[in-house]
């Protein structure tokens, strides 16, 4: 995207205008306060809905391959089945994962949705997000849900993309304009995240009108090259859902450029959950070149981004490339030991790291090594306050990146990966996150 962002209010006016909802769809929120069950101390929900004019035929979605998936996944899928959606509920907080009745405490909360909005049970999907093992305050939820339907309005999509955070430190929103309509994206996540299919949630809608096989194969395309090629912490949730939606307000004339548009919001919005990841203050961009096959290039790319303590050097801004090698050997060590690396070139900021089978480096190099992750770094780490560390900023300064290039030298396929450093604030976010 090539930006820059002065302060929280320059990212927000920015958000706003691209933010305008497609044709024939509504969005609202609303939040209350509750009392976990399991953990008896005030907290509070908000409630997201997004809602189109009319149910639809046209829609997809893809869900986390965990296999220990949440309620609303479970519901989910079988909803795939269904001939019309009509609206996707969302809660934060808590994510209805193996708690004791999910399922139906899910859809429960889809039939008094479906009353509100004159639809059937079967036409709402249901998402959560939040703590895992926790049960749903349904009641509470369900008596709340008329000031969500109250708040459905036709003109921005940024309150539902504030309204389903939990960790993040800013809303997502992206679009992409397609034939004479758009499609706009909103996404929320920052930790447990390495998607595998896709607490990852991301809402897709468009007024373009695509036929529900061409959607589905589309979507999966373009999950594929973009949320499946990032990983904050290599953990993948048991609540990650992408949805996709169609109003069918405007024809379509052209399905390969929608499928474009398409691709680009997955890749911006994947791009900013990366940016977006707890406690990351770099984002790590591995292009893999000339591997012996797309598999190979991906796995490779997701072992550098997920190294431990590769990510640790990155978020001192310490070029210490030989944790690096060492991530790339032990992939291919153990899962595709008879490659050939006597040709293997790296490169880091664009200076040559690593060639012909030995280290390229220099007093020179090492002074532009640390020069590029500087320059890369989101913002500096802060003193922590009351033993406990904390983002400074609640916008994306930038979005330069850590530039790693990989060339294998056997082969043609090429993947670019995303990743995230690990930093005191992850540990210090994930050891106080139900506290």
């Amino acid at each position: 995207m090539s930006q820059t962002f002065s302060d929280r209010s320059a990212h927000r006016a920015w958000l706003a205008t691209q933010a305008a909802l497609p044709a024939g769809f509504r969005a609202g929120t609303t939040t209350f306060d509750f009392t976990p069950r399991e953990a008896p101390k005030p907290a509070r929900m908000t409630l997201t809905l997004l809602a189109l004019d009319r149910p639809t035929a046209d829609f997809a979605a893809l869900f986390t391959r965990n296999a220990f998936p949440g309620a609303p996944v479970l519901v989910g899928r079988k909803r795939l089945n269904e001939p019309a959606l009509g609206a996707v509920i969302i809660n934060n907080k808590i994510s209805n994962v193996c708690a004791p009745g999910g399922i139906e405490a899910a859809e429960r909360v889809c039939a008094a949705t479906a009353a509100l909005l004159g639809f059937s049970a079967t036409q709402v999907l249901p998402c959560s997000t939040g703590v895992i093992g926790w049960s749903l305050p349904t009641d509470a939820m369900i008596a709340a849900l008329p000031q969500a339907v109250a708040a459905l309005d036709a003109t921005s999509i940024l309150p539902a993309a504030e309204g389903i955070v939990t960790t993040d430190l800013f809303p997502k929103v992206r679009r992409a304009p397609a034939d004479r309509g758009s499609i706009v994206g909103i996404a929320k996540g920052a930790g447990m995240i390495e998607p595998n299919l896709a607490t990852m949630l991301v809402y897709l809608l468009t007024d373009v009108a695509v036929p529900r096989r061409e959607l589905r194969a589309m979507l999966a395309r373009a999950v594929d090259a973009s949320f499946n090629a990032i990983s904050v912490d290599s953990e993948t949730s048991t609540s990650d859902t992408v949805v996709l939606l169609s109003s069918g307000a405007v024809p379509c004339g052209d399905l390969g450029g929608f499928e474009r548009g398409l691709h680009q919001v997955c890749r911006e919005l994947a791009g900013d959950i990366v940016r977006n990841g707890e406690g990351v203050r770099h984002v790590i961009r591995v292009r893999v070149s000339n591997a012996a096959s797309l598999g190979l290039a991906r796995a490779l790319g997701k072992a550098v981004v997920n190294a431990p303590l590769f990510k640790c050097a990155v978020a001192g801004n310490d070029p210490n490339v030989g944790r690096l090698i060492q991530a790339i050997g032990k992939h291919v060590g153990a899962h595709a030991p008879g490659t050939n690396l006597s040709n293997l070139r790296a490169t880091l900021g664009g200076i040559e790291i690593f060639s012909r089978g030995a280290f390229q480096l220099s007093p020179d190099k090492e002074t532009a090594l640390v020069a590029h992750l500087r320059e890369a770094q989101l913002y500096a780490s802060a003193a922590p306050r009351d033993g406990v560390f904390t983002a400074p900023i609640d916008y994306p300064p930038h979005d330069r990146c850590v530039e790693l290039e990989i060339d294998v030298g056997n082969g043609a396929a090429t993947a670019t990966v995303l990743g995230g450093d690990l930093t005191h604030e992850y540990v210090s976010e994930n050891a106080d996150y139900r506290s």
